[in-house]
């Protein structure tokens, strides 16, 4: 083979690497989601919430498409506020735990709450709370 169709056959294959990749959720992108995440307390038999408060340093974790590990976590602020920067186009699962204060043996202590969203812009900012007295 000729130096000449040695560099055409490279070039080509090149290009095709480079139409092939497609960019999967993740980092490396310039959206962010961001939301505040709450605890809540109960009354005695559990049926009202007495009252919400931040979740201080609760970690919040982001799993990237259909990963069933997170992609990465960060931990809440002091007033219960998270954020993920730089992230691509595609669809993401935050979760979070969160903590019963009056938990009894037969209530959980922690239960997840998530979100499922898509970022369809690349600059898109999603706030989505994740306060869980919406569940």
């Amino acid at each position: 083979m000729s130096k000449k169709n040695l560099h055409i056959l490279f070039g080509i294959v090149l290009i095709l690497n480079i139409i092939s990749c497609k960019k999967t959720p993740g980092e490396g992108g310039n959206a962010t989601i961001k939301g505040a995440f709450w605890d809540r307390n109960h009354d005695q038999f559990f049926t009202y919430v007495t009252g919400r408060y931040p979740a201080v340093n609760a970690t919040v974790y982001l799993f990237f498409g259909e990963d069933s590990s997170p992609g990465t976590s960060v931990k809440t602020n002091s007033n219960g506020e998270f954020e993920f920067k730089y992230l691509r186009k595609g669809k993401y699962r935050v979760v979070a735990y969160s903590k019963q204060i009056q938990s009894t043996s037969s209530t959980p202590k922690e239960f997840p709450v998530e979100t499922i969203l898509n970022i369809s812009k690349r600059k898109e900012v999603k706030d989505i709370g994740l306060d869980t007295l919406d569940q």
